[in-house]
């Protein structure tokens, strides 16, 4: 009951979360029809360029979660990194798919396709929503047929078919679609933001509220999904047995470390130093994974893979609840037959339990490693005795780099033509001469004379300081009981008898055998033990005069001191030769091609919608309408007016002028100041006589 409303709730919230990319798609053109409306409106200063600049910017993210909705809502596309497999490429495998889809009562996928990661899964390519029944796919991983027991194979097949009988492909199809929906959404945010600086300014907050809405989202589904692993437990320890089931699961965890520490030590190392990749790697990593000195590390991943928690974001329950809840489980009794007796009959030491042509292999790699830089293809037993010589003669370059270090820094080497350019000891001139000019004496070449010079002249101690210095963190130690404290010329013991080791391959007379787990074993020529090599380099480095015998030996197998490795030729697994300058490797991520696409469609649509939406709505901001202000009539006078109008007055054919009439103010009285008295003059002036 609690799982069915947990699988409601969950489809409730995918629905909820797709009605939310919708409203997010109207709300970014609500702000682009605001934006452009604003710019035609009369009266206004400037556009609004900050809203184009933040639609521009939440364009790329409106896309790209459109995009993840539009990806993960109709039935999935086939993957590219898979081979499909055909009824006649691999017959067994086809007919024992059906009898197990017969077994748990479902029907058969309609294809296989295999993959190069070590997992099976099964998909339903249901249209709405994976609520339709649609058409089935099987995938496998190859390392599982290369390396599973039959046993073991059908139990994991027996698994996956079991999630069909369950009808867990409805259920899970809605909630593996709505989980990569939300993480297709925050993934194509975070390539947007970090391929575009504009981007990068508007992306917090939809970032954090997807990421929070993810996790609520598997926070609901993650029990459904994982009771369903546990039901399809059950179906194939029903069809295959509880042990058989408990096996797989335990070996198909190792396999999954084995694989990536066989990619991560062995294929990436081997590609970039000499550019060479097998045809078939399945195969290799099989051969690793049988090989006697591999089942001891097998056996510790397999415990390790026990006791690993779940992680939270996996479906599938922790390994250990699995292997409890299997051990519950009845055992089949010891009379009952098989559901399949010829299925379960094969030897489980056969190395081709499900027999698969080559080709689907072949296809598969090239698949896996595909680009300009993969590398040249050889077959696969070519590139293991490549391999093989590879990580033995690795020590070389340190090894030179430290004899060269020492010859500067103690006047040991050869020094440069000239006046007080003298021998370092007479017997030593003696026993060391010059190497005669020619084209294999190179003055700068590793040789084996050059070490013994610095081991006669008692430098071996700085000299195994040098190598030590320079050797990997994890290759100072090669024998685990000894450490550079207390016996520092292990190493340049190992290193010397590399080196005559390789004089040996190069001579044809020896070769190298491939170890997983440690240095490669040099197999010397008939009647000389693998150790005996290793002993006379141990003796020379330890003891002062016994160079000379060590000589001796050498030129009893045909060895010559002063001879250099022989130049290997491009792309084989000697690498650069010792002494030489190696090639510089980037640590810098590499942009794919996918990736720098990416990077460039979203740098170009955040572009188109800036530029366009800017042209635009300059061109309606220039050509908005002028605004219209209201205007004051002008009364104009005319002659025909009367003041006071008439019975004959006619109307004025256009208004006419009136006077303006002001209120009356009250008059302010002026201050005037009295005048004197008027003076009579007329009696002062003389009146004349008549």
């Amino acid at each position: 009951m609690i799982a069915a409303a947990r699988a409601l709730l969950a489809l409730a919230l995918l629905a909820v979360f797709y009605a939310l990319v919708a409203a997010m798609v109207l709300l970014w053109g609500a702000f682009l029809a605001a934006a452009l409306w604003t710019a035609a409106e009369p009266g206004v200063q400037t556009p609004p360029m900050s809203v184009v600049t933040a639609c521009a910017a939440f364009a790329p993210i409106v896309f790209g979660m459109v995009w993840a909705v539009i990806r993960t809502a109709r039935p999935a596309v086939s993957r590219e990194d898979a081979v499909t497999v055909t009824r006649r490429g691999a017959p067994e495998l086809w007919r024992t798919v059906e009898e197990l889809a017969l077994a748990v009562g479902t029907r058969p996928p309609a294809r296989i396709r295999l993959t190069a990661e070590v997992n099976a899964s099964v998909t339903e390519d249901a249209p709405l929503l994976g609520l339709a029944p649609g058409r089935r796919v099987l995938y496998l991983g190859m390392p599982l047929p290369a390396c599973l027991s039959p046993a073991e194979l059908r139990a994991v097949l027996a698994h996956e078919l079991g999630h069909f009988s369950r009808r867990h492909s409805r259920f899970g199809a809605v909630a593996h679609r709505g989980a990569a929906g939300l993480d297709a959404a925050r993934q194509a945010i975070q390539e947007a933001s970090a391929a575009n600086h504009l981007v990068r300014l508007y992306a917090g907050w939809p970032l954090l509220l997807l990421g929070l809405y993810t996790r609520v989202f598997r926070w609901l589904t993650r029990p459904v999904r994982r009771r369903q692993e546990l039901e399809a437990d059950r179906e194939a320890a029903r069809v295959a047995g509880p042990g058989a089931m408990a096996d797989a699961l335990r070996s198909t965890a190792a396999l999954e470390a084995a694989w990536q520490e066989f990619l991560a030590d062995f294929l990436v190392p081997m590609r970039r130093a000499t550019g060479r990749i097998p045809d078939d790697p399945f195969r290799a990593f099989a051969h690793m994974v049988e090989a006697p000195e591999v089942r001891e590390p097998l056996a510790a991943l397999r415990a390790r893979a026990v006791e690993r928690p779940a992680d939270p974001d996996d479906a599938h329950p922790a390994l250990a609840t699995r292997l409890e809840r299997l051990a519950r489980l009845p055992a089949p009794e010891p009379g009952a037959e098989p559901l399949f007796p010829d299925a379960l009959s094969p030897d489980p030491l056969a190395p081709d339990p499900l027999p698969l042509q080559p080709r689907y292999a072949v296809a598969l790699g090239r698949v896996m490693l595909s680009g300009p830089d993969a590398g040249k293809r050889v077959p696969w037993r070519d590139w293991l005795t490549e391999l093989a010589e590879y990580r033995a003669t690795r020590i070389l370059t340190p090894l030179a780099e430290a004899v060269r270090g020492v010859e500067e820094a103690e006047g040991a080497g050869r020094q440069k033509a000239g006046p007080e350019a003298v021998p370092i000891g007479e017997p030593e001139a003696e026993r060391f001469p010059e190497p005669e000019a020619g084209p294999a004496a190179q003055p700068d070449a590793l040789t084996i004379q050059r070490v013994l010079r610095l081991l006669d002249g008692g430098h071996r101690m700085p000299l195994a300081r040098a190598l030590n210095s320079r050797l990997p963190h994890g290759e100072r130690t090669p024998h685990p009981e000894q450490t550079e404290r207390d016996d520092p010329l292990s190493c340049l013991a190992d290193a010397l008898s590399v080196l005559i080791g390789a004089h040996l391959v190069a001579r044809g007379t020896a070769y190298w055998a491939m170890n997983w787990t440690g240095p490669s074993i040099l197999v010397p020529p008939d009647g000389i033990a693998p150790e005996t090599i290793r002993t006379w380099a141990d003796t020379a480095v330890r003891l002062p005069g016994q160079t000379q015998r060590l000589g001796l030996h050498l030129a009893a197998l045909g060895v010559d001191e002063r001879a250099p490795l022989p130049c290997p030729a491009s792309g084989t697994a000697g690498g650069p030769m010792p002494g030489e300058k190696a090639r510089r490797i980037s640590i810098a991520p590499e942009v794919t091609g996918p990736a720098r696409r990416r990077i460039m469609a979203v740098g170009a649509l955040a572009l188109t919608v800036l530029v366009g939406m800017t042209g635009v709505m300059f061109a309606l901001w220039a050509h908005r309408d002028e605004p219209s202000y209201p205007r004051i009539p002008v009364i104009r006078w005319n002659d025909r007016y009367q003041p006071g109008g008439g019975p004959g007055t006619g109307p004025a054919p256009y208004p006419t002028y009136q006077r303006p009439t002001f209120p009356d103010r009250q008059t302010i009285p002026t201050y005037q100041p009295p005048l004197p008295p008027p003076i009579h003059i007329e009696p002062v002036i003389p009146r004349s006589a008549p």
